[in-house]
């Protein structure tokens, strides 16, 4: 499943067979190609890419959920962790890390955005059936391809398909380290499902390195930042999505320590505005509830 972050939820479910992307996919995407248009320059993270693929028609700005005052918080945090973890392939590739996997993919277009390092490694992105195949057709058309250095391995979660069989079949090399990210993923899973992903991916060759966002209970958020989490629990329970699990960061730290990862860190998402908000002068600055796990095998 792709789900996009901090109390937004699907807007509707999806089968897995069914060839489109999922609603909260083309919104992460929708929201990255905004941030280029609406916000201040520089933007800190630059991709418009994804808005062709989602090919939303061309009054998607005046979708509610596009609102540009209302989802300033959502899209700088969208695009604040999508900077840190291309920073973070960036410095990996860097000590010649040749693997990069993307769990939940949605519309990610790192392979087309970056093609100078993309050229550097294989990436894997892990998606439902149905959306690889429409992402496929999508970059088909608009002239992308898909290259060979870029693996769409499509999983039927739905059907408890096994996606670490699937990664090796599509020709990822366990025995090479490889930076994974997963964003916007466990609050739709249980605790024991995160966990058993954990000690999968703890299992990784030395030098691998994974980027993982979770949800932080009501409590912990910044009191403004409330409200919107108590008005979208009830809509993603609606769509057949619900919030399943929030986790403090002292729970997340212990998953990934009894996972067997060597290094375990807390990356908070006020640190994300500390490093790519503070001098921007449009005020713009993510929203919290959503923090980060950097763990390295």
């Amino acid at each position: 499943m792709t789900a996009d972050r901090n109390g937004t939820a699907p807007e509707d479910t999806t089968s897995a067979t069914a060839e489109v992307p999922d609603s909260s996919a083309v919104r992460v995407a929708l929201w990255r190609a905004l941030h280029v248009q609406v916000d201040a320059p520089p933007p800190v993270f630059e991709d418009e890419i994804g808005l062709r693929l989602a090919d939303p028609g061309d009054d998607w700005r005046r979708r509610p959920d596009m609102d540009p005052d209302a989802t300033s918080g959502f899209r700088a945090a969208v695009v604040a962790r999508a900077r840190f973890i291309e920073d973070l392939v960036t410095e990996r590739a860097g000590h010649g890390v040749t693997q990069y996997v993307v769990l939940g993919a949605g519309l990610d277009t790192f392979t087309q955005r970056r093609p100078e390092l993309a050229a550097r490694l294989r990436v894997f992105e892990i998606d439902r059936p149905g959306a690889q195949l429409w992402k496929r057709r999508r970059l088909t058309e608009l002239g992308y391809g898909v290259p060979d250095r870029l693996r769409l391995v499509p999983v039927d979660f739905e059907a408890d398909e096994d996606w670490w069989s699937l990664l090796s079949a599509a020709g990822f090399d366990p025995g090479l380290p490889a930076v994974v990210a997963s964003t916007g993923v466990t609050q739709y899973l249980t605790r024991d499902a995160t966990a058993a992903t954990l000690r999968r991916l703890a299992g990784l060759a030395p030098g691998s390195t994974l980027a993982l966002t979770f949800l932080l209970p009501a409590e912990l958020l910044d009191p403004a930042d409330r409200p919107a989490l108590a008005a979208t629990a009830p809509r993603a329970r609606a769509s057949g999505t619900p919030f399943v699990s929030f986790y403090t960061p002292g729970e997340m730290l212990a998953l990934a320590r009894d996972a067997g990862f060597r290094t375990v860190e807390h990356v908070p998402g006020t640190e994300f505005a500390r490093r790519r908000f503070a001098d921007r002068t449009d005020g713009l600055r993510p929203s919290t509830g959503e923090d980060l796990l950097l763990a390295t095998v």
